[in-house]
């Protein structure tokens, strides 16, 4: 008994010594506000941002994106930072799924396809003159060969109100497809796989084309034999003789491997490499305004980005083809060239001479 009254009479002393020093027992509901304020700090943080974020424009879509070239190449660089850009302010409800390295088939097989209403491809990177085989008239003036006499030639032109015109001509003659916005890979050269000087070893050689009426021109007027293979058997043309050689800008070269069959580039850069992303005319018409908006926005985008990395992209491979022990060959003198694509060149402005002028007067 006596013990449990000593115990009783510590336990009233720990108490009071407690008081005394202003010790308390644990707030549990101090504690609770606390974490609580805690949470609501993080969810505000949270809010503000999914704020910053873009709003989803409009019901989750994705459009096939066809590229012939692989990704490491300047085209294939642009689809990635078309569909970068896309994505991000449409708050990811657009997805562009870029299909490349030709897995989808040549331009003109993807052109097929898209102008066939087959519904499997809604856009596509395609060379300028890859719609002059569908009534692109206006667009064939940009392939004819010395066209163009720099890079800033033709951005004087892309960035044009003429541009816009020329973007919108194949939806307005029917065809199906509208451009978006024009780029650029480059000036396009021929590669050999027996050694070349200049323009009078291209006599009588197979040079691959595509079933295009200004690179047949072009080939012939070179005083070579303008021989059409599709673009994914081009390797195994040049290797076991079917061709003799092929023309493509110097980044597309390299990607594709060409230099260890055709490791002879001469630089006599006939044609720039005009390139533009179109879309189907059904895609475009099933897209809200604001999605299209979201698309000529990214396309600027995209462009300016393609203006900035196309020259240096080209001079870093053009010098590591160099390295490499590619024969490359510089043309020093265009003037034989010119006179001889001048035939090319006259046959095909027929009915657009004004407009050719235009753009020629555009250096």
């Amino acid at each position: 008994m006596k013990k449990k009254v000593i115990s009783a009479l510590l336990c009233a002393a720990m108490v009071a010594s407690m008081a005394a020093c202003g010790v308390k027992e644990p707030d549990t509901n101090a504690n609770n506000d606390a974490q609580n304020n805690q949470a609501e700090a993080d969810n505000d943080a949270n809010d503000d941002a999914n704020d910053d974020a873009p709003a989803p424009a409009g019901d989750a879509v994705t459009l096939v994106y066809a590229e012939v070239n692989p990704l490491d190449t300047i085209v294939g660089q642009t689809a990635t930072k078309f569909k970068e850009t896309v994505e991000e302010l449409s708050g990811g409800s657009i997805i562009i799924d870029v299909q490349a390295s030709g897995v989808l088939g040549s331009e003109n097989d993807v052109l097929d396809t898209m102008l066939g209403g087959g519904g499997t491809i809604q856009m596509s990177r395609i060379s300028a003159f890859a719609l002059t085989s569908y009534g692109g008239q206006k667009s064939m003036l940009l392939s004819l060969p010395y066209t163009f006499v720099s890079r800033e030639h033709f951005w004087n032109f892309a960035t044009s109100d003429l541009a816009d015109e020329f973007l919108l001509e194949p939806s307005e003659n029917g065809s199906g497809v509208r451009g978006l916005f024009y780029g650029e890979e480059g000036f396009r050269h021929f590669f050999t796989v027996d050694p070349v000087s200049g323009i009078e070893d291209l006599a009588g050689m197979k040079l691959r084309v595509s079933n295009d009426p200004v690179m047949n021109g072009l080939v012939e007027g070179l005083g070579a034999n303008p021989t059409v293979v599709a673009f994914g058997e081009l390797y195994s043309a040049l290797q076991t003789g079917v061709v003799d050689g092929a023309e493509q800008p110097i980044a597309n070269y390299k990607s594709n491997a060409f230099p260890e069959v055709a490791n002879n580039l001469i630089l006599d850069a006939h044609t720039l490499g005009a390139i533009q992303v179109i879309i189907t005319d059904d895609a475009w018409n099933s897209l809200t305004a604001e999605q299209q908006d979201i698309l000529m926005q990214a396309g600027e985008i995209a462009s300016a980005y393609n203006r900035e990395i196309s020259e240096s992209a080209e001079k870093e491979v053009l010098d590591q083809l160099k390295a490499d022990g590619c024969n490359v060959v510089e043309v020093t003198d265009m003037a034989p060239w010119q006179e001889a694509v001048k035939p090319v060149i006259e046959e095909n402005i027929k009915g657009q001479e004004d407009l050719y002028q235009q753009i020629v007067d555009m250096q």
